[in-house]
């Protein structure tokens, strides 16, 4: 019932910037937690920021001070504003959200960051 959205993922220099929308839609419940996760060839995923239904953020180490997470409640819609992008920063990005103990995910979009 519930479908995730992702947009906004592409290629881009490094130093540049691109920002990340996940539109939640079939849901009659309040969100918990909306989150990005990554995957790198050949490494696992990983948690890159999440934020409550408070707007309480947390983020990974290799992200705090460039990239921000934000959410619209009335839009049902988590962002992730990338800045100062490295090499490093290079996966699939994969949006996630908890809705009263249940977990969805969503396609997963490309960003690649080139020098």
């Amino acid at each position: 019932q519930v479908q995730l959205v992702e947009s906004g993922g592409g290629l881009v220099q490094v130093g540049g910037s691109l920002r990340l929308s996940c539109a939640v839609a079939g849901t009659l419940f309040s969100i918990d937690v909306m989150g990005w996760y990554r995957q790198a060839p050949g490494k696992q995923r990983e948690l890159v920021a999440d934020i409550t239904s408070s707007h309480s953020t947390n983020y990974a180490d290799s992200v705090k001070g460039r990239f921000t997470i934000s959410r619209d409640n009335a839009k049902n819609t988590v962002y992730l504003q990338m800045n100062r992008l490295k090499a490093e920063d290079t996966a699939v990005y994969y949006c996630s959200i908890r809705v009263g103990g249940t977990g969805v995910w969503g396609q997963g979009t490309q960003v690649t960051v080139s020098s």
